[in-house]
């Protein structure tokens, strides 16, 4: 087994000169950055938890890294089975539960994966791939919360 670590660092840009005097003293606003990463990505919590709808939120940060791991783990296993994807797109969602308390948790996410195939593709593989790709998702593997494919295989014209 071979370890691989990853770095962010996040600054917090919200302090509109009181600080967290109140909670909604404070702006949500952040950056997340890593070295050698030319773009920072704009951070914030979601609208209602009084963010900017502008800013990515943690809850989409996590469904995208989703989305983005099945994506890749699909892709190389498609290479590997010989399958030719000429197109994949995600519409992918996930639902968040909150509790009285504050507390909450994403209870499930849904990938909505469109994988288009050259001429004369293989649907019925393609669409079996989809299990081993979840099989090899880092992320998907690392979440405590379901994580259902409802993938759909087209052929190009």
């Amino acid at each position: 087994m071979r370890e691989h670590g990853y770095a962010v660092t996040v600054t917090w840009s919200g302090n509109r000169g009181e600080g967290t005097s109140s909670y909604r003293s404070y702006g949500r606003d952040h950056a997340i950055r890593a070295d050698g990463k030319r773009h920072a990505i704009d951070g914030s919590a979601d609208r209602t938890f009084h963010g900017d709808a502008d800013r990515w939120n943690p809850e989409e940060l996590l469904i995208g890294a989703l989305a983005q791991c099945h994506m890749l783990s699909y892709l190389h296993v498609a290479a590997d089975a010989g399958v030719i994807v000429v197109d994949y797109v995600d519409a992918a969602s996930g639902t968040l539960e909150t509790r009285a308390d504050g507390g909450g948790a994403l209870t499930e996410a849904v990938l909505r994966p469109v994988v288009t195939l050259a001429a004369g593709g293989d649907t019925e593989l393609a669409h079996r791939l989809h299990e081993r790709a979840a099989e090899l998702c880092f992320i998907a593997n690392s979440v405590s919360f379901p994580v259902r494919h409802e993938a759909r295989t087209v052929i190009r014209d």
